[in-house]
């Protein structure tokens, strides 16, 4: 027995049991004690084929005669037929079907039994369909409503619409192109088949399988889509168990919500928005009967470029529409006039925001509850800010190109795509407009780092084979441009003629002449994020320079040393407690004592920082040793400057970081205080951000709300940014405006430019492996953090001098402006707030000095004072420096940055503090002083004052900080 007669009569096993006995399939036969059992339901099948055939007006006996005479007429171009004996299948037909003795038999039903059970064994479940709801398509609004992104699954584009809103004119549309008995069959139709039987037979050339739409259904989402005997036969008796768990309206509705309609949409809803910018329930009579007409064949009934035949297609669903008496003639008529007016297609391809999305998703799932947004069809109203996200991935991305040139670590490895082929497959055909043949290659071209700002140019020109001006590279630009290509020999060697590169097009100033400038990926990563002060909302995002080279969010998921970019907190832990930004302190060597105390300490367990230039400055103001980054002045406010003992501050350091919520534990260590704990880039800017709110700490956060179906399952509880009681308004407001000077003139003085309008802090961890710059205006903060990723375990450095000044400080910078110009204009930093302004005091004052001024001297630097809670001026200039070790030690200018000095410091003989400080014999010595009536301690006494401590239950990383 052949084998295609083996598979057809076990495909005729299946249908005679759907369709004569659909209550009792079985899928498992004996091949020897079940033959009779197998023959007698292929003998029910054939009757009840036969009397379909007679219901359809065809004469079977008439077609297999004419089979018999002329098999090529019946079999034609139908490969399904190729190979066939049409004596054998007569010989069946007699069997089966005309109940007549045929020696010997044709068929060996234990051949037929055996493929029957292989092919239908662990068939799925049609009960998976029941309340099936399948992968939907969310919407992802920006800050102003605006649509950003969409959210799905591949292969499932689709917004789930209920049955009911969806019109009946919509509905009968494809049930009368698909499948015009639906109502009345189970799950197979016979006389569907025999009519796609009968018009394969007519026109070979697009063969129709008869599917019911349940049947569609069983083969799009359980059965798959193989084109063999076996799928068919699992189709069908899936199908069959189908319709009797689920009536006809859920399956109707799982089949207009499945079936794919071209335009990258699946089901019926996004197809009406994708071809009509409009909902499914406003779709008109012609509009459903065109997207009916797709369901045969999206891309063969394409109405962009075949609108011949979907005019022809949409006019057949129309006349079935008549046929079975849903529309009358005149209907046909106004609707058959001409294919509905179409929105242009835009193709769903986003570039930018893909770390923000990740993000948002998680949040979804954390704080909504939403385990997935591609579950279901949801509405997401984010806090991005679309124009300032692609500003911010654009800075970060030539940011650090820009590092990596400037000390000659780029290196060309090879150009994304080469486009020789499309060119030429493009170059015989016509062009519409008269473009070359690249520049239509490369507007089609999918390059795989979708997401670079850099405009990607292909190499038309290489310059070689001694024609004239040899060595010249240009490119062309998707505008049509046609640049010289500015790149490094080794890059010059290896590019090809139409090899796509990434360029970054420069205008030369008075020259008039325009370049293209070689991008390539760089080795080095980064991370940047800008947030709303006041509100905590994430404005822009980019963990990483490419979302398709590297998926962690650098901003959220990674943890590095910040370096400098921590001793804003020492510093406002030492203000806190009193002292005054005039405050003068040795920048001098220090060794402090183990944070334990144990009388067995070695010699290495005694801590003693240096200068990042190795060198000391002498004696400095507390203003000017935070705007120029001295770690010795950071290192002795441990002894002394906020409290007595170095281990009670550095506890004290700790608590309030706990408190700002940077860490989920802190170790107490000295190095801690120099930035050596690592933190992530979000939670250092929500610190800054609190600095910028002079104490006010806001929530990060992306999710503004979330609806499904246009009922809310999540809303953003309004709140405003949580107080750190570990510090007054005063104390922040002070650290603000020393955060200021470090733009103004201390390590980012190269942003001098921005010091009116922005405060912030450089931070370059040990051996420059990370550099820092975070920073605020009175809307919004920005950190930028630049490294390697060190995924190999070794940790790479920056190279020498590659300080968060030099590499992550003009990152922030272009981010900044982009900020004033897509979001908020630029205003100078506010004053102080009235809370805070009752607490301070501006005096004039010399800036190297400290000193108080009265006599309205030239150059006079406005300083914020705290006033005592009696309203008086707290003096703390001398405080940790007496005066006469002032004067004595005073230089002429000791209030550089370090960088003028070697690796020595001129003041080697200044006070160390082992054992005993200089500050407790200060302390013994200080004039007794009145205490308060109320009791109370004064600030430089050893107790700390207690600190509120709270919990944060809408924190949106799924754990709880007390603090």
């Amino acid at each position: 027995m052949s084998a295609i007669l083996v598979k057809i009569f076990a495909t005729a096993l299946t249908l005679s049991q759907v369709l004569a006995t659909p209550e009792a399939v079985k899928t498992s036969f004996d091949p020897v004690q079940d033959r009779e059992e197998v023959a007698g339901i292929l003998k029910l099948g054939c009757a009840h084929m036969r009397r379909a055939f007679d219901i359809e007006d065809i004469n079977l006996d008439d077609l297999i005669t004419t089979a018999m005479d002329d098999p090529q007429a019946v079999a034609g171009d139908l490969k399904i037929l190729k190979g066939l004996s049409f004596g054998d299948l007569h010989a069946s037909y007699r069997l089966f079907c005309k109940n007549e003795t045929v020696e010997p038999s044709p068929v060996d039903l234990g051949e037929v039994i055996a493929y029957y059970n292989k092919a239908v064994a662990d068939l799925p479940d049609a009960g998976q369909l029941k309340g099936l709801r399948l992968p939907g398509t969310s919407v992802i609004l920006d800050g102003s409503g605006r649509r950003f992104a969409e959210v799905y699954e591949p292969d499932h584009r689709r917004m789930w619409v209920p049955l009911a809103d969806i019109p009946k004119s919509v509905q009968q549309a494809f049930v009368s192109a698909e499948d015009k008995r639906f109502y009345q069959h189970s799950g197979v139709d016979e006389r569907g088949v025999i009519r796609a039987f009968m018009n394969n037979l007519t026109d070979p050339g697009r063969p129709a399988g008869g599917s019911t739409i349940t049947q569609q259904v069983a083969k799009n989402l359980l059965v798959g889509d193989d084109v063999t005997y076996d799928r068919k036969m699992r189709e069908m008796i899936v199908a069959t168990r189908a319709e009797k768990l689920l009536s006809k309206a859920e399956i109707l509705e799982i089949y207009l919500n499945s079936i794919y309609l071209g335009r990258n949409s699946w089901g019926i809803e996004m197809a009406a928005q994708s071809y009509f910018g409009k909902s499914a329930k406003a779709l008109s009579v012609a509009e459903g009967a065109l997207l009916a007409g797709l369901a045969k064949g999206p891309n063969y009934y394409n109405p962009d470029t075949q609108p011949e035949r979907a005019r022809d297609r949409m006019a057949y669903v129309l006349s079935r529409m008549q046929e079975d008496g849903f529309l009358d003639a005149e209907q046909v008529r106004q609707a058959i006039a001409a294919l509905p007016p179409r929105i242009p297609f835009e193709r769903p391809r986003r570039d930018g925001g893909f770390y923000f999305v990740d993000h948002l998703k998680r949040d979804a799932r954390s704080l909504a509850g939403v385990e997935s947004l591609t579950a279901g069809s949801y509405t997401v109203r984010s806090t991005i800010n679309a124009d300032l996200q692609r500003d911010t991935e654009a800075a970060l991305q030539e940011g650090l190109a820009r590092y990596e040139m400037s000390i000659g670590r780029q290196r060309f490895q090879a150009a994304e795509t080469n486009l020789a082929e499309a060119v030429k497959a493009l170059a015989g055909g016509p062009s519409d407009d008269g473009a070359p043949p690249w520049r239509g290659a490369l507007a089609n071209a999918r390059l795989p780092l979708y997401d670079v700002r850099w405009p990607a140019a292909v190499v038309i020109e290489t310059g070689r084979g001694g024609k004239k001006g040899a060595g010249v590279l240009r490119v062309g630009l998707p505008d049509g441009r046609v640049l010289p290509l500015n790149a490094w020999e080794a890059a010059r060697r290896d590019l090809k003629l139409y090899d796509v590169v990434r360029v970054r097009v420069v205008e030369q100033k008075g020259k008039g002449a325009v370049r293209a400038d070689l991008r390539v990926p760089p080795s080095v990563q980064g991370g940047a994020v800008v947030l709303e002060n006041r509100t905590g909302r994430i404005l822009a995002m980019a963990g990483g320079f490419s979302y398709p080279l590297s998926q962690l969010n650098r901003v959220t998921q990674a943890h590095r040393q910040p370096g400098s970019a921590f001793k804003p907190m020492v510093y406002l832990a030492a203000l806190s407690k009193g002292l005054q930004p005039n405050t003068l302190l040795w920048d001098a060597p220090v060794t402090l004592p183990p944070v334990n105390g144990s009388s067995a300490a070695r010699e290495q367990d005694y801590w003693s920082p240096k200068n990042y230039d190795g060198g000391g400055g002498g004696i400095v103001t507390l203003r000017r040793a935070l705007e120029n980054s001295k770690n010795l002045v950071t290192a002795r406010l441990l002894d002394g400057g906020i409290e007595a003992d170095p281990a009670r501050s550095l506890r004290d350091v700790c608590d309030l970081a706990l408190e700002a919520q940077l860490y989920l534990e802190c170790t107490p260590h000295y190095p801690f205080v120099l930035g050596a704990q690592p933190v992530r880039i979000l939670d250092l800017a929500a610190f800054y951000a609190a600095i910028a709110n002079e104490g006010a700490m806001p929530v990060p956060h992306v999710v503004e709300s979330i609806e499904e179906q246009g009922r809310r399952v999540y809303s953003r509880k309004t709140q405003s940014p949580v107080r750190l009681g570990s510090a007054d308004a005063a104390a922040f407001y002070q650290l603000k405006s020393m955060l200021q000077g470090v733009l103004e003139r201390g390590t980012a003085r190269n942003l001098k430019a921005l010091a009116p309008y922005v405060g912030g802090k450089t931070g370059t961890s040990n051996d420059e492996n990370d550099a820092w710059f975070v920073g605020f205006s009175n809307d919004v903060t920005v950190a930028v953090w630049v490294g390697h990723d060190n995924a190999d375990g070794k940790r790479r450095t920056l190279g020498r001098g590659q300080t968060g000044a030099k590499v992550a400080a003009p990152i922030f910078k272009d981010i900044m402006e982009a900020a004033w110009k897509s979001h908020i204009p630029k205003t100078p930093l506010s004053p102080p707030s009235p809370q805070a302004a009752k607490q301070l005091v501006a005096l004039p004052i010399d800036l190297n000095s400290g000193d108080r001024l009265t006599n309205g001297e030239r150059g006079a630097f406005t300083e914020y004072f705290r006033l005592n809670w009696f309203g008086r001026l707290s003096e703390t200039q001398y405080r940790l420096v007496p005066q006469d070790q002032v004067y004595a030690f005073r230089n002429p200018d000791p209030w550089s940055d370090g960088d003028d000095f070697g690796t020595s410091s001129p003041y080697e003989d200044a006070p160390y503090m082992p054992g005993q400080s200089w500050l407790d014999s200060f302390r013994q010595n200080a004039p007794v002083q009145r205490r308060p009536e109320s009791g109370g301690r004064w600030w430089w006494e050893d107790e700390p004052r207690s600190r509120p401590h709270r919990v944060d239950p809408d924190y949106p990383w799924g754990y709880q900080r007390v603090y």
